[in-house]
């Protein structure tokens, strides 16, 4: 499916060294829908720099696929475990080239803010998060808590367009 005049196509990534989450959503109309969804698994015997080659190889074929115009993902949370976010970072680095190799603009959020404009709270648990992202996108989240986050991002990214549509709107006006 290809982005068209009155579609927009965003895919939604949650990078991980171990577990990329991807979701596609598409807005029509002011409708949002559900496109797909799936993770990406590097073998865990797999040394880091093969992880990340498989794990933008995946991105890549999801690109070429659906040919989404825009890409959202959450900006790297830093946690205690400086190992694991320097992994991190490099997963969402493997996710955010294949996205500049395809043209597919990037749009970063905060994941508070992912959560607040999903669930009302910047500090919803993942589960409401899921839950809402089935409610938004009228589906049963049957899926692993990588696509959620995933999926959420990308509603995330279509909801504050419209919400910066209609800001220059109203300053037009």
């Amino acid at each position: 499916m290809q982005a068209s005049g009155k579609e927009n196509l965003v895919l939604g990534l949650d990078p991980g060294s171990r577990c990329t989450g991807y979701g596609l959503v598409s807005e029509r109309s002011g409708v949002l829908s559900l496109v797909d969804t799936g993770t990406i698994r590097p073998k865990q015997n797999m040394d880091l720099s093969r992880r990340l080659g498989y794990i933008f190889e995946r991105i890549c074929e999801v690109i070429e696929a659906y040919r989404p115009m825009q890409a959202a993902v959450e900006e790297v949370f830093v946690s205690a475990n400086t190992a694991s976010a320097l992994k991190l970072g490099q997963a969402r680095g493997a996710a955010l080239v294949a996205c500049a190799r395809h043209g597919v603009a990037v749009h970063a959020y905060e994941p508070a803010l992912i959560k607040k404009n999903l669930v009302g709270a910047g500090r919803a648990e993942k589960g409401q998060v899921a839950f809402m992202v089935g409610r938004i996108l009228g589906v049963q989240p049957k899926w692993p808590r990588d696509c959620s986050d995933a999926l959420a991002a990308a509603v995330c990214h279509l909801n504050q367009q419209r919400f910066q549509a209609s800001l220059a709107r109203t300053a037009a006006s």
